[in-house]
């Protein structure tokens, strides 16, 4: 039988006494048990994976999971997959049109990609930025991310109604102001977009001390931990929000961000904790 670990007031006292107290047989007592126990506790367990599943709505079953045994319990994932099957408990899908965010044609430098064989051994060593679309209800709004490689977590964030560099040099400034950076120990890398090419920009990073990278040519991997967090942000709030204009966006994805992205939300790559949480337990870098 699974039950929460350490609830000690669910476990039954011993078996020969329960039965000569009760002057029932041993075996009389597990048939009792083998019809009634079992099915509690699969309602038990049936209820708190609801309770997961409603309050997360876009984890599958190895979040799921892992917030399970956070809680105590021990299940297999195969039973687990079929529970939430059995509930269906299912994703929402994607839309199909995407407008284009990036334009790599254009006069400005590229930068080498100097963050392609970089393993991170702290926060604010690796920062990755990127540009997506968010759809409101007659048009489009974009938002620019800064995101600290090592944790994942958002540093920096900025929505607007255009694509220029501004939008971009927002998040930037963001994550600037929140963040400690020594000189010459930070890589900022992107694509190769006019947004982050361009002489504002590579100005704003080199005079705090942050080198520029950017992705090769063709190569959307390159800078797919960025793009993973916009799949993840597309998935889990915007796929399923109706926003009537920029403000309502900007409220709706800033709060996604702030209250549940960074304090809360789970990363296989950092053990299944959030970016706040894998930070809390990393040690203070000195330059």
């Amino acid at each position: 039988m699974t039950r929460p670990r350490g609830d000690r007031s669910a476990d039954p006292p011993p078996v020969d006494r329960m039965c000569a107290l009760a002057g029932v047989s041993r075996a009389a007592y597990y048939r009792q048990w083998s019809l009634s126990a079992p099915l509690r506790e699969e309602t038990a367990l049936r209820d708190e994976i609801q309770r997961l599943a409603l309050a997360n709505r876009f984890y599958g079953y190895r979040r799921i999971g892992a917030l399970l045994r956070r809680e105590g319990w021990s299940v297999n994932h195969k039973r687990l997959v079929r529970m939430m099957r059995d509930d269906n408990l299912l994703c929402l899908r994607k839309p199909l049109f995407k407008p284009p965010t990036t334009d790599s044609r254009h006069h400005w430098p590229l930068w080498p990609n100097l963050a392609r064989h970089v393993r991170t051994m702290a926060v604010n060593q690796l920062w990755v930025a990127d540009i997506t679309y968010v759809r409101l209800a007659e048009c489009f709004t974009y938002l620019a991310v800064v995101l600290d490689a090592h944790s994942r977590k958002v540093v920096g964030w900025a929505m607007a109604d255009h694509l220029r560099a501004s939008l971009a040099l927002d998040a930037l400034t963001m994550a600037l102001d929140t963040r400690e950076v020594f000189v010459g120990g930070l890589i900022h890398h992107s694509d190769r977009g006019t947004q982050y090419a361009c002489g504002d920009y590579v100005e704003r990073l080199q005079a705090a001390g942050i080198q520029p990278s950017m992705s090769r040519g063709g190569c959307p991997y390159d800078n797919a931990m960025a793009e993973s967090f916009m799949k993840t942000l597309k998935k889990e709030e915007v796929d399923g929000s109706a926003y009537r204009d920029l403000e309502h966006a900007k409220s709706a994805i800033g709060a996604f961000i702030e209250d549940v992205y960074n304090p809360h939300r789970l990363h296989s790559a950092l053990a299944y904790r959030s970016p706040v949480e894998f930070e809390k337990t990393q040690p203070s870098m000195t330059p």
